[in-house]
């Protein structure tokens, strides 16, 4: 069964996102990550103690490459490695105090921006933006 699809909608859609996440972007804190260092860094924070392999299949990237992006976030003193309890091949990688001010403070930054542009928005349009959170967290969740 061929589901029906709304060609039209999937791109405005995809423009409007892409065009909202690149404006999100420009509201970072002055960091010298990079948007991957970044999003690990945040995938370190969100799962806890995690593998680097973990780690790399979280953010759909090669092990090695994700080696990488761990040792520069090491290196800056935003992550740490510590022995796995249980597999003495493995480690685990942890936010450090460092890292986590950092990600709160590029949070601060990015929501404020947003938060303000919000609260100009007529009430209704707040109210179907709530709406359509479910709905994208949906999407994305396919």
């Amino acid at each position: 069964m061929t589901l029906p699809t709304d060609p039209a909608l999937a791109s405005a859609l995809r423009l409007s996102v892409m065009r909202l996440a690149r404006r999100m972007r420009a509201e970072r804190s002055d960091s010298a990550l990079t948007l991957t260092q970044l999003a690990a860094l945040a995938s370190v924070e969100r799962l806890g103690p995690v593998t680097p392999g973990e780690l790399a299949e979280a953010e759909r990237v090669q092990p090695p490459s994700m080696t990488r992006v761990v040792a520069s976030l090491q290196d800056a003193g935003l992550v740490a490695r510590a022995p796995h309890p249980t597999d003495g091949r493995q480690v685990l990688l942890s936010v450090t105090p460092a890292g986590a001010a950092l990600l709160r403070e590029d949070r601060r930054r990015r929501e404020a921006w947003l938060a303000q542009r919000l609260a100009a928005l007529p009430a209704d349009d707040r109210d179907l933006l709530r709406d359509a959170v479910e709905v994208l967290d949906r999407l994305a969740a396919q």
